[in-house]
């Protein structure tokens, strides 16, 4: 059942701020920072996970602010959110990818101020992609159904130690893959256009590589670690990817659209690969996806970013840019 939570309903004199869907495991985390928003702007947040655009633009009604939360702010959203039907002024977007989300050229020419958050889930992520490497190399899943099922025969395992493990990207994100693979004892080499000398200088064992093509073939695991911008869309090709030796592993808990549409599928289908998958071009991931009967491949619903210490950090991060927005501020803006 949907609940309404309202902070400072009685002061009128604030201008409105709703989040008109939330991920259910993030009510809490929110809720521990209603307190930033005292004296500043009412709050306006419903608890379900509704993506209707119908009911979102009237649960938005008079809201000068927007928490955008797992939902698509396409372009009719957009425009009856802050120009028919609305008249919002500042998305606070749940997340780092917020080019996924919403039209950052349309904002930035109609004036509409777009916020993400930043660096909240680098542990996350980095360990729901080491563990989908560790699923990969050793079937903690499948051993689990076939032991429940009566099974005890088990499946051959593959070691991480001493493989090599190539990082296209390098920022937070993969700096903690690279210090925990690290300690599992792989090789690590790092391609990535805006390597920034100090990164590379802290960790003197990481090898740089100059050519994404070279790290794909000489990789026994590449992990995808690239933000989605409008020069890493679509950057990763099939040619790139036909590069990965057969019996190699694929991990991307970055964004699907920093792989050229259909390349991964094309690459995929030809059953030599193992990978790893925590984004979609479509999510939820269409029923008729090739990605859910292709072998060897491990699916998760793009949960790397929902873990305890990475939605403390988020949710006071949404907070404060709205703070920031009221006040004049520009914390974490994008445009």
């Amino acid at each position: 059942m949907t609940q309404i939570l309202e902070t400072q309903p009685e002061r009128t004199d604030l201008p409105l701020t709703v989040m008109p869907c939330v991920v259910a495991d993030m009510i809490e985390p929110f809720k521990a920072n209603f307190e930033v928003l005292r004296d500043v702007t009412r709050l306006r947040m419903y608890t379900d996970t509704t993506l209707d655009p119908d009911e979102i633009v009237r649960r938005c009604e008079g809201a000068d602010a927007v928490i955008v939360i797992g939902v698509h702010i396409d372009d009719n959203l957009y425009t009856r959110l802050t120009h028919t039907q609305g008249h919002a002024k500042c998305f606070a977007f749940g997340g780092t990818g917020v080019a996924s989300y919403i039209d950052l050229a349309r904002a930035r020419q109609d004036g509409v101020r777009v916020c993400n958050v930043r660096r909240y889930g680098d542990a996350a992520v980095a360990e729901l992609a080491i563990a989908l490497m560790m699923e990969l190399a050793r079937h903690v899943g499948e051993l689990d159904t076939q032991v429940r099922e009566g099974s005890w025969h088990g499946v051959f395992g593959t070691e991480l130690a001493g493989k090599t493990l190539g990082l296209v990207g390098f920022g937070g994100i993969g700096q903690h893959v690279a210090r925990i693979a690290n300690g599992f004892g792989m090789r690590i080499q790092v391609w990535n256009s805006h390597v920034h000398a100090d990164a590379l200088a802290a960790n003197p064992e990481i090898a740089l590589v100059d050519g994404i093509d070279d790290l794909m073939a000489t990789s026994d695991i590449v992990s995808l670690h690239l933000p989605l911008t409008d020069e890493t869309r679509g950057g990763i090709t099939f040619e790139n990817l036909n590069h990965l030796r057969p019996g190699s592993m694929l991990i991307n808990t970055a964004r699907a659209e920093i792989i050229a549409p259909g390349a991964l599928e094309r690459r995929l289908e030809r059953g030599d690969l193992l990978a790893g998958l925590d984004v979609f071009d479509k999510e939820p991931l269409p029923q008729d996806s090739p990605l859910r009967s292709v072998p060897g491949v491990v699916l998760t619903p793009h949960v790397a970013w929902r873990a305890d210490g990475a939605y403390a950090s988020l949710t006071r991060q949404v907070m404060e840019a709205i703070v920031s927005f009221y006040e004049g501020g520009d914390f974490n803006v994008v445009v």
